[in-house]
């Protein structure tokens, strides 16, 4: 109000006739100085005006006592190790949902996620890990070292199979990787089963053969926050949709030119022609 009025007087100070050169020269000097601080002074009581209607719309509204409102109870073991997914997503391979620990788990998840699982698997026993997400790995996914000892003390290979045993080929070409490098210890672990010689040359030699279900028996084993980290680590970003081998990126769902089933192919194309099929979405 003070501005308003300040402005009024300074505006009829500027406009009032005079035959003084010196007045003429004041009034035309304040004339705009006037103008700004009447449109202040209106502009604060406009903001006056509304503070005021609001203030008496506002405190007749009811309080709400936050006391009355119903409480969550706090989540149960199982329910936190339940990822929330949302929606099931109709892209070919995405999965409706993940229960708690089982087989769909192992099933479901693509093999970049399969071999980071295992990994953190041996993390939380006390080892320390090495890996490298994509590329030529020379046979061996995981390295392990110890603390109480140079150099790598054990390997790992991983095999995110299904519908498919590995074979005796498969563990004795790990064998040989693990002699060239002067390795005794060795573990291979696979999401599906291994054939029966396969687990007999296994034995013979040293080697650790964890099929899925041995997996799950050691997954079950930890403590509800280890089986919690383990589910995280597993169902990690878009954990259904694989992982090129190559380039380590993402793969997109393509579509053959002549016709034919859809399938996974590198975003690098045609730089990288890695392909992998599109296994039916479970329901």
């Amino acid at each position: 109000m003070q501005a308003l009025f300040i402005g009024v007087v300074l505006l009829v100070l500027s406009v009032v006739p005079s035959s003084n050169t010196m007045l003429q020269i004041m009034a035309t000097a304040i004339r705009t100085p006037a103008w700004i601080v009447l449109g202040m002074g209106g502009a604060l009581l406009l903001m006056h005006w509304l503070i005021a209607g609001l203030k008496t719309r506002t405190k007749d509204l009811p309080v709400i006592d936050k006391s009355a409102r119903p409480t969550r109870p706090a989540p149960t073991v199982q329910e936190r190790r339940e990822p929330v997914l949302g929606a099931p997503n109709p892209t070919p391979g995405m999965p409706s949902s993940v229960s708690a620990w089982g087989m769909d788990v192992l099933e479901r998840i693509e093999w970049r996620r399969f071999e980071a699982l295992i990994e953190c698997l041996f993390a939380q026993a006390g080892f320390e890990t090495r890996s490298q997400s994509h590329g030529a790995d020379g046979g061996v996914d995981i390295w392990l070292h110890s603390k109480n000892a140079e150099g790598p003390v054990a390997v790992v290979q991983c095999k995110h199979w299904q519908g498919k045993a590995v074979g005796v080929r498969e563990l004795r070409e790990f064998l040989g990787v693990m002699t060239a490098h002067g390795i005794k210890r060795g573990t291979y672990a696979t999401s599906s089963t291994f054939t029966t010689d396969a687990l007999a040359f296994a034995k013979a030699n040293g080697i650790n053969a964890q099929d899925g279900s041995g997996l799950l028996r050691m997954i079950q084993s930890r403590t509800p926050e280890q089986q919690d980290e383990l589910m995280r680590v597993a169902t990690e970003g878009e954990y259904w949709r694989p992982t090129c081998a190559s380039c380590g990126v993402k793969m997109v769902e393509r579509t053959p030119r002549k016709g034919g089933a859809a399938f996974w192919g590198c975003v690098n194309f045609p730089q990288c022609r890695a392909t992998l099929p599109i296994r039916p979405r479970r329901i």
